[in-house]
């Protein structure tokens, strides 16, 4: 498996009405996540521990809120706030 990313439950649910450039802010944002979680977690398939809780990340413009699912090796965007 490889690392990734998506909005939970779909795109269209968690990011419409937003402006296409803060969309673009958290898609950059959770591509960093994406790398670090990569890094930490060299083989996510193989991971027997608990899942990290869900977080909040900040971005210009807003904030998001994300699950990891290790052993997925996915990450889930499931709640965005634009301000």
């Amino acid at each position: 498996m490889t690392w990734s990313w998506e909005y939970l439950p779909s795109e269209q649910h968690v990011v419409s009405g937003t402006p296409p450039a803060f969309v673009a802010e958290v898609e950059k944002k959770a591509d960093e996540l994406l790398r670090a979680a990569e890094a930490l977690y060299l083989d996510g398939t193989l991971y027997r521990g608990e899942n990290p809780r869900s977080k909040t990340a900040d971005v210009p413009g807003g904030m998001f809120e994300y699950l990891t699912v290790v052993r997925h090796e996915q990450i889930y965007i499931v709640q965005v706030t634009y301000l």
